[in-house]
Formats: structure tokens, sequence, C-alpha cells
């Protein structure tokens, strides 16, 4: 990911073994990590049994926020696609029990249709 993307907001896909060992100690002993992305500090991980938002918060990133949402509180998604002049694709996901969905944007260079086919296989199990 360029420091460009970054400042724009831009999630990319990263490495899973890095994923897991950063995610460790949030892990249950059977939950892998299937797919993950980075945006700037923060980072969006697709497990087997959960979606884990990860907010680094401050100047530093120490302050760490952990979401964990099982798939079963995903009641609406969708994606918008990236387009000529628009160069950001996006994610947005309700939950149940709240009015405003979570946003992630992503680059053009991710494929926003496998983001969306991860979320889709566990959710509608």
């Amino acid at each position: 990911m360029s420091i460009f993307d970054g400042m724009m907001g831009n999630a990319s896909e990263i490495d899973l073994i890095k994923a897991e060992k950063e995610m460790k100690d949030l892990l249950t002993p059977t939950e892998k990590v299937e797919h993950a992305y980075k945006l700037i500090r923060d980072l969006l991980i697709f497990t087997d049994k959960r979606l884990l938002l990860v907010d680094k918060q401050g100047v530093t990133g120490k302050k760490v926020e952990y979401h964990s949402i099982p798939y079963k509180s995903v009641v609406h998604f969708s994606i918008e696609t990236a387009g000529t002049f628009d160069l950001d694709a996006e994610l947005k996901i309700w939950l149940s029990g709240s009015s405003a969905p979570i946003q992630k944007k992503f680059n053009k260079s991710l494929n926003i249709y496998k983001v969306q086919s991860v979320l889709a296989e566990y959710v509608l199990k």
C-alpha cells in the first residue's frame, strides 16, 4: 500500500501470518484468520468465526480498540465499486441494533467483490 493510499483512507490486503501473529492474544485456540486488510494503521480481519475491526488510536497507535463482530450480527451489507473518477470502492456493514453502517474504503487495485464474497460466505451460513 502506498503512502498516498493510506492518506486517502484506502485499504489493501495483508499477509495472513502477520495478521495472525498480531491478533494472537484475541483469537480463540481454534480460530483462523482467513482474510486481512490494512487501512493506514487499522485492520479489518475476517476469521472463520467472526469479523475483527482493529482501531489504532492516537499519534503512536499504542492505544487500540478491538471490535469483535459475530457474523450472525450482520443483517445487511453492500458494496460500491470504484468508478472512472471515483477511485475508491466501499464496503458498508449494518449490524443488528444499529442504524448506521460500518464503512470501510478500499483502493481500486483490491477486488471489492472478493471482500464481499468473504463476508457473504460467513453471513449467509
